[in-house]
């Protein structure tokens, strides 16, 4: 999933600055940098089980008496 980002003009100049010493694109830095950061997501970090366990109530937006077909195709 591309997803589009607004850096800065002198934050920018400093980004080429650095991936130009480096010998990298700004690109490859803003992801190391957000990877060192934030790290990445280990395999048990992910759900393996339902959200809810046990009996669970249908909240205000979901009527049980509502057809979803009327609410869009009317």
């Amino acid at each position: 999933m591309a997803v589009r980002i607004t850096v800065d003009i002198l934050l920018h100049d400093m980004l080429r600055h650095k991936a130009s010493q480096s010998g990298s694109s700004i690109r490859a830095l803003i992801i190391q940098a957000i990877e060192q950061t934030y790290g990445t997501r280990d395999k048990a970090a992910y759900m393996t089980g339902p959200p809810v366990t046990g009996p669970a109530k249908l909240g205000p937006s979901f009527p049980k008496d509502e057809n979803p077909h009327e609410l869009v195709f009317s």
